[in-house]
C-alpha cells in the first residue's frame, strides 16, 4: 500500500499526462482543416478521418488515465499514439533553421512524455 504523499503525486502525475492529451485532442477539433493539410502533405490516407479517429483516441486514453481506470493500457495506447504522430507530423531531417530546430525540440518533449508514460504504466502493473 502506498502512502498518502505517494499517492497524491501519483494521481497528480496522472491527471496531468492525462490532461496533456484531453486538451490536446479537444484543441484538434479546432484546427482541423491545417491538421488535416499537415497529415495529407505526409501522404496519409483518410488525413481526416485519421485526425479525428486519433483525436478521439486520445481524449478517451487521456480520460482514463486521469481517473487511474485501465492505466498500463491507456498508457501503453497513448506512447504508440504519440511515436505516429510524433513520426508523421515532425519531420525535422526534410527541415532546416528554425523550423528543423522546433520540430527537434519538440521530438525531445515527446519522448520525455513517453517516458512519463511508462513510469505511469509501470506503476499500474
Amino acid at each position: 500500500m502506498q502512502d498518502g504523499s505517494a499517492f497524491v503525486m501519483l494521481a497528480l502525475g496522472r491527471l496531468l499526462l492525462g490532461g496533456l492529451y484531453v486538451a490536446g485532442g479537444i484543441h484538434h477539433f479546432f484546427v482541423i482543416v491545417p491538421l488535416t493539410d499537415a497529415i495529407e502533405a505526409r501522404g496519409v490516407p483518410f488525413a481526416k478521418g485519421v485526425l479525428v479517429l486519433g483525436s478521439m483516441f486520445q481524449i478517451v486514453a487521456g480520460i482514463l488515465l486521469m481517473l487511474g481506470l485501465f492505466v498500463a493500457a491507456a498508457a501503453f495506447g497513448l506512447i504508440v499514439f504519440t511515436l505516429a504522430a510524433t513520426v508523421m507530423l515532425l519531420n525535422f531531417w526534410d527541415m532546416q533553421g528554425t523550423a528543423r530546430d522546433s520540430a527537434i525540440n519538440t521530438w525531445k518533449t515527446n519522448m520525455a512524455i513517453i517516458g512519463g508514460l511508462l513510469i505511469a504504466a509501470s506503476g499500474a502493473m
